[in-house]
């Protein structure tokens, strides 16, 4: 089988829906799943409805309007008695009618069954609309085959149980189904973190034994840097497994973290193509003599530089290090660059739940900390060290880092 990844930007609209027929078509439509993403912007509109939710806000309306979007993008491709507008109001009728019921005061938790719907809708419509122009396939509930644990926001895959339901597919016959989302024991939905629905195509290759995997972006390939960030860069053609993970670390937007360790542990070929010209080759991601090693530059922004000494000027030995890992990982804050001296440690964080304060207040009662927030972590992978002073240039460095051939910084 082949697995097919599509983003939100390549569903956003009916005319886009219309083109993943036609990058289908170019590819050969047989054997493969597809994974899709909620629709446009979907994703951060609902995350409006939960805080507007929790500030006992009017979310209704904003409700009706995502739900006007999604009928006027199906008006678009259906005609006008096709049963996907029941569907679709269905869907919008479950998130008012669970709001409405719910008791729980687990932020995360009603995030999770909320945003969720946005991935449920847009796979329905697309589903829908390739059985209408003679692509037929089956609609798949993601959440019947990937079970986690009740991590609402960033689940953990039981992969057991996930491998035992996902082998049981029909491998002769086309599917379309969501990324970003699973279940738990209690048949709630957990989301397996923003941006997670690469992971999720990962996933079903791994237990699909699939032949290749690709992801379909608005971008040609994985390029040497994002090219709205930085100028003259390059598509690179061929890489390894091991530099794209180390890419996706460092904050490789075009590639979740996460997505790359099953496909390695199969060695299942991985492609980053373009839904603009699928015609064009893109980015392989595997193992081949042809790979490359080029200079590359990755911004990770909205950072926090996280500073940690002790009161007494005493060493920040392994029992403080356990601590403070400890805490981080229970406010789920993760550490992007990090760098001890024997009486502080600096840490570069991302905080992707906004509760650095939080972490904050717990270790000011042991430690002394000072937080610069708004930074960004520049890196430069395969550095070319001849020239390593224009990366200065222009940036005020609060933290560097250099290793044999990478360069991180930490810029205000």
């Amino acid at each position: 089988m082949k697995i097919f990844k599509f983003g939100g930007a390549s569903v956003k609209d009916a005319e886009s829906v219309k083109n993943v027929s036609m990058v289908l078509q170019s590819q050969g439509f047989t054997k493969c799943l597809l994974v899709i993403s909620a629709m446009g912007k979907t994703t951060n509109e609902l995350e409006k409805v939960v805080e507007l939710y929790f500030k006992k806000d009017n979310y209704q309306t904003e409700i009706e309007k995502i739900k006007r979007k999604h009928i006027e993008i199906a008006e678009g491709l259906f005609p006008e008695n096709h049963a996907v507008f029941a569907e679709i109001n269905v869907f919008f009728d479950d998130i008012d009618s669970f709001l409405r019921r719910n008791k729980s005061p687990n932020y995360s938790f009603v995030y999770d069954q909320v945003v969720s719907c946005g991935e449920m809708i847009s796979t329905k419509i697309l589903s829908e609309y390739l059985n209408e122009i003679q692509f037929p396939n089956q609609w798949l509930d993601a959440r019947d085959y990937i079970k986690t644990d009740n991590s609402y926001r960033e689940g953990n895959v039981d992969w057991t149980k996930t491998e035992e339901f996902i082998s049981s597919l029909n491998t002769e016959i086309c599917y379309v189904t969501q990324g970003f989302i699973g279940s738990d024991d209690n048949n709630f939905t957990v989301t397996l973190g923003r941006e997670g629905s690469d992971y999720s195509a990962a996933i079903f290759a791994y237990c699909l034994n699939a032949d290749a995997m690709t992801i379909w972006k608005d971008v040609p390939g994985v390029m040497t840097g994002d090219p709205r960030k930085f100028s003259d860069v390059t598509l690179l053609s061929n890489i390894s497994y091991e530099e794209a993970i180390e890419l996706a670390y460092y904050g490789a937007s075009v590639i979740h973290p996460k997505t790359l360790q099953p496909l390695q542990q199969k060695a299942i070929p991985f492609y980053v193509k373009s839904f603009v010209d699928p015609t064009k080759e893109g980015t392989k991601v595997g193992a081949s003599d042809k790979n490359q090693h080029e200079e590359s530059y990755i911004l990770k922004e909205n950072q926090v530089l996280l500073q940690i000494s002790t009161r007494d000027f005493s060493f920040i030995a392994e029992d403080h290090m356990s601590l403070i890992f400890g805490y981080l990982s229970k406010y789920k804050i993760k550490v992007s660059l990090m760098q001890n001296s024997a009486i502080s440690l600096a840490l570069c964080l991302e905080d992707k739940f906004n509760q650095v304060d939080e972490l904050n207040d717990e270790l000011q009662k042991i430690f002394k900390t000072k937080a610069v927030k708004n930074v960004s972590l520049f890196t430069v992978r395969n550095a070319k060290m001849d020239h390593i002073d224009k990366f200065y240039q222009e940036k005020n460095v609060l933290l560097e880092q250099i290793s044999k051939n990478t360069v991180q910084m930490v810029t205000q």
